[in-house]
């Protein structure tokens, strides 16, 4: 697996529509927690464990419109999306909770 940069509002859709669980990064070029938690996603991308994921991210500030449709205010903020209708949230560069919140994705 990898993490998918979504770049166009199409583009989310389209991986709401295509996929049964989605987990999306909301970070900011500027924001330091963020891109200390990237490479941890990352890891958890390639974990067999977490397969059945897609994994996607977004630039708030190169996507304002879907950032304020799904009301981010912090960065980084990690959503969940289970048949395309958010069903977690967490806000916060948190690897313990991360992993939490992919472990309910899973569990399906």
């Amino acid at each position: 697996m990898t993490v998918h940069n979504i770049s166009t509002t199409e583009d989310w859709k389209a991986a709401l529509a295509n996929n049964k669980v989605v987990m999306l990064d909301c970070f900011a070029t500027w924001c330091g927690p963020c891109k200390a938690i990237a490479p941890i996603l990352v890891n958890h991308s390639n974990d067999e464990q977490f397969k059945d994921i897609f994994f996607a991210k977004i630039d708030v500030d190169e996507l304002p419109e879907v950032s304020q449709e799904l009301g981010i205010r912090a960065m980084p903020t990690f959503m969940l999306f289970k048949d395309g209708e958010k069903a977690e949230e967490l806000v916060g560069a948190n690897p313990n909770a991360l992993v939490g919140l992919l472990k309910k994705g899973v569990e399906a």
